[in-house]
C-alpha cells in the first residue's frame, strides 16, 4: 500500500523536469508566442545559482515484506530523484555527487549514474554514497549549448529500500554536495519535507587549470592505476590496451584476477598478454551478438561473458607469437612494488572488442564499468569508475623521436582497503626468551566458516614455542598439555584456528645493556609458493636502533612511516609451500624462512623490551596487513611487579605506624 505523504511529488521537482525536457517539446506551436513570453518557472534557487545546482527529491514508497510489528525493522521500497545542473560559466568534467543517506538505505538501481567505489546492486549505502555520471560524465555550460538542458543537466533515478521511517516521517538524506575538486558547497537546505537543494560554487582559492592545456580530467593517484587505451577503432570493433601499474610502495599483487562489466553487449574476440578463465562462446551464439553477427565464427572468440575474469599469462608464453610478445606481460600475475623492482611493477595486455548496436561507429567508444582486481595473500583493493583522461602517449614504434597517442583513454584508480577485524590473510604470533609461552595468531584471524564446532570468540590458547612449527590441527594435544602444566583455563568450546595461509613469528632472543636481538620466522601454510616475497615491519620505539639484518635483505624507509623492509636475498627469495612430513602420519611441514635482527639501544634511550617496546605495531606480508595478537609476552619480573609494588606499600605503611608509636 502506498504511504500517504500528502504531496508525493513536490512542485519543485515537477518544474525541474519540465525544464529538463528536450527543447523540441517547448517548440511544438511556433505560431503562438504565449509559450515564449511565459516559460515554465524554474525551481527556487536555480536562477540565483552561478555554479552547480544540486537537488534531491523523495517521490514515493511502499511497505515491503516481511511485515513486522517493530517499526524500526520494517522495510520500505522507495523512489527518489537526484539532479545536477550546470548553471555556471565553466564546464564540469567527470561530475560526482554525494548523497548522505542515513536510514540503512539499500540501493537497488540508480539509472543515469554509477556508484563510486561501489559493488554490484543491491548495495548498502546507509553511511552515504557518491554517484558519478554514466553515460553522461561531463556537464557543459548553457553558453556553449545555447541552454540545452540535455547537455548541462543530469538526473539520477534512485530505487531502493529504507528502514524504520514510517509515515508521516520522510527518509531524507543528511546532505547533498558536489565532490569535484575546486568547488565549495554550503549545507543543503530543505524545502518542505520531500525536497532539498544546494548551490555549489567555484572555490576562489582553488588552483586554476588552463583550459587549453587540459582537455579531459587529470590523471589521479591511486594505489593501483589501471588505464584503458583504445589503440585502433573501426565501425564494429576496436583494439584496446589495459595497463596495470602498482604505485603504492608497499602494495603488491600475485596471480591477479581482473574483472569488469560490459554495459552495452560487447564481447572479447581476441586477447594478447592475458587470457580469460572461461572460454564459452555459447552466450554469443544464443544471445543478441549471434543474431547480429550472423557470419562470424564464434568458435574463435575469446569470451562472451558480461563479467569476464581476466588473468595474466605464465612466463613460458612470453615469446608466443600469437598471445605473447608484449612488454610487461606474462609474469603469472605478479606486480611488485617499484622499490623492489620497477620493471615488475606494471602489467600490460591487449584485447579486440566487438560492439553491438547502436554503438557501431568509430567514435562510439564506451569502456567497461565496475572494475575489480584481487590477488593471493595481497591487499584488498576497491576500484572507482573509469574517468576519461587525456590520451596516453606512446613512443613511436619506428624508433623516431616522435610520439603516438591513443584514440581515447580512461583511467581507473584502485585503493587498498583495510580488512575488517579477523578478515586478514596473514597473521602474527609473538614469543620471547623471558616467557615460556608463545602467543599464537588470533582466533579466526583470517575468517572462519559457520559450522566448525569451535568458538569464534574464545581467545587463542597459549602454546609452547615449538608448537608454532606444526599445523593447527596437530596442536590440540600440545595446547591441552601446556594448559594443564601451567594451570591455564581451557575454553569450552575450544577456539577456532586462525585459518591464515601465512603466519609470521616475532621472537625476542636477547636483551642486554647496550642492545637486543629478535628473530623473524615466516611460515607458508599454503600449497603455493611465494616468489620474490617481502615483509614490511613498523616498530616505532625501536626503529632508530636497527643495527643489522643477517639472513634477509633489510632496508629502512623513513618516509614510509619508519618501515623496515625485508626481502629474500638473491637466490633465497622463494618461500616454498607446505609439504608432507617425512613419515606417513607426520604433521605437514610449512615452508619456512628465518632471519636474525639486531638493535642497539644507543639511539633509543629509555626503551624497555620486557614491557613490550620490542614488538612491532604493524606487519605486512606481500602488501597485506597481518593480524597482530591482542597481547604480548611479559617477563616474569613484569608480571610480578604489581605484587612487589603492593609489598612496598604495605612495608611503608607498617614503617609509618611504627614511627608514629615511637613518637607517642
Amino acid at each position: 500500500m502506498k504511504a500517504n505523504l500528502g504531496v508525493e511529488v513536490p512542485w519543485q521537482l515537477v518544474m525541474l523536469i519540465l525544464i529538463a525536457l528536450p527543447s523540441v517539446l517547448f517548440h511544438v506551436c511556433h505560431g503562438q508566442t504565449d509559450d515564449y513570453e511565459n516559460p515554465a518557472a524554474p525551481p527556487p534557487g536555480l536562477d540565483e545559482c552561478n555554479g552547480l545546482f544540486l537537488t534531491y527529491s523523495f517521490i514515493s514508497r511502499e511497505k515491503e515484506y516481511p511485515r513486522v510489528k517493530n517499526a524500526s525493522a520494517q522495510a520500505w521500497a522507495f523512489k527518489s530523484l537526484a539532479s545536477i545542473t550546470n548553471t555556471g560559466q565553466y564546464e564540469l568534467k567527470g561530475w560526482q555527487m554525494f548523497v548522505g543517506f542515513q536510514h540503512k538505505e539499500i540501493l537497488v538501481s540508480a539509472s543515469g549514474a554509477i556508484v563510486v567505489d561501489g559493488d554490484d546492486f543491491p548495495l548498502e549505502v546507509g553511511n552515504g554514497t557518491t554517484f558519478a555520471g554514466n553515460p553522461m560524465t561531463d556537464l557543459k555550460t548553457a553558453i556553449d549549448t545555447a541552454g540545452d538542458f540535455t547537455q548541462i543537466s543530469a538526473q539520477i533515478e534512485i530505487t531502493g529500500s529504507v528502514f524504520g521511517i514510517k509515515p508521516p516521517g520522510v527518509p531524507m538524506p543528511k546532505n547533498i554536495k558536489l565532490v569535484n575538486a575546486g568547488y565549495k558547497c554550503p549545507k543543503a537546505t530543505l524545502k518542505g519535507k520531500t525536497y532539498m537543494q544546494v548551490c555549489c560554487k567555484k572555490d576562489p582559492k582553488a588552483k586554476k587549470v588552463d583550459k587549453k592545456v587540459l582537455k579531459f580530467l587529470p590523471r589521479r593517484y591511486g594505489d593501483l592505476s589501471l588505464t584503458y587505451d583504445v589503440l585502433q577503432a573501426y565501425g564494429s570493433n576496436y583494439q584496446a590496451q589495459v595497463t596495470i601499474e602498482n604505485i603504492n610502495p608497499l602494495g603488491r599483487l600475485d596471480h591477479w584476477n581482473l574483472t569488469w562489466e560490459w554495459m552495452n553487449g560487447e564481447f572479447i574476440s581476441k586477447m594478447r598478454g592475458a587470457y580469460t578463465h572461461k572460454r564459452d562462446f555459447s552466450e554469443c551464439v544464443y544471445g543478441p551478438a549471434g543474431k547480429y553477427y550472423t557470419d562470424l565464427d564464434f568458435s574463435t572468440v575469446m569470451n562472451c561473458e558480461k563479467k569476464p575474469v581476466i588473468a595474466d599469462l605464465p612466463p613460458e608464453r612470453k615469446n608466443d607469437s600469437q598471445v605473447g610478445k608484449l612488454p610487461y606481460c606474462c609474469r603469472n600475475g605478479t606486480l611488485l612494488p617499484a622499490i623492489m623492482d620497477e620493471s615488475k611493477a606494471r602489467s600490460i595486455f591487449q584485447l579486440e572488442v566487438f560492439k553491438m548496436p547502436p554503438f557501431l561507429n568509430r567514435t562510439a567508444l564506451v569502456p567497461p564499468e565496475k572494475w575489480k582486481i584481487d590477488g593471493v595473500v595481497n591487499p584488498q583493493y576497491k576500484c572507482g569508475p573509469p574517468i576519461r583522461v587525456d590520451p596516453t602517449e606512446f613512443p613511436d614504434s619506428s624508433g623516431l623521436d616522435s610520439k603516438t597517442y591513443a584514440i581515447a583513454s580512461w583511467q581507473v584508480t584502485c585503493n587498498i582497503t583495510r580488512p575488517k577485524e579477523k578478515l586478514s590473510r596473514c597473521c602474527v604470533s609473538f614469543s620471547a626468551y623471558y616467557n615460556r609461552s608463545a602467543i599464537p595468531c588470533n582466533t579466526c584471524a583470517c575468517g572462519c566458516d559457520n559450522n566448525m564446532g569451535c568458538s569464534k570468540t574464545a581467545r587463542a590458547m597459549l602454546l609452547p614455542a615449538e608448537s608454532l612449527l606444526v599445523p593447527f590441527d596437530n596442536r590440540t594435544n600440545k595446547a591441552l598439555a601446556w594448559a594443564n602444566l601451567n594451570k591455564f583455563k581451557v575454553p569450552n568450546p575450544r577456539p577456532c584456528p586462525d585459518n591464515c595461509p601465512v603466519s609470521i613469528n616475532w621472537h625476542i632472543d636477547s636483551d642486554y645493556k647496550t642492545g637486543w636481538t629478535a628473530s623473524v620466522t615466516l611460515f607458508n601454510w599454503d600449497d603455493s609458493p611465494f616468489e620474490d616475497w617481502f615483509s614490511a615491519i613498523q616498530i616505532n620505539k625501536a626503529y632508530k636502533g636497527l643495527e643489522g639484518v643477517y639472513s634477509f635483505n633489510g632496508t629502512t624507509f623513513d618516509n614510509l612511516n619508519k618501515t623496515i623492509f625485508l626481502q629474500g636475498l638473491p637466490g633465497l627469495n622463494f618461500l616454498v609451500g607446505e609439504v608432507n612430513g617425512t613419515k606417513p602420519g607426520d604433521p605437514r611441514i610449512p615452508g619456512k624462512q628465518q632471519t636474525k635482527i639486531s638493535f642497539t639501544k644507543k639511539h633509543t634511550p629509555g626503551i624497555n623490551i620486557a614491557r613490550g617496546d620490542g614488538f612491532p605495531t604493524r606487519i605486512l606480508f606481500n602488501g597485506e596487513e597481518c593480524a597482530l595478537p591482542k597481547q604480548i609476552p611479559l617477563s616474569s619480573a613484569e608480571q610480578k611487579s604489581p605484587s612487589k609494588f603492593l609489598t612496598v606499600i604495605i612495608m611503608a605503611i607498617m614503617t609509618f605506624i611504627t614511627m608514629t608509636d615511637h613518637l607517642h
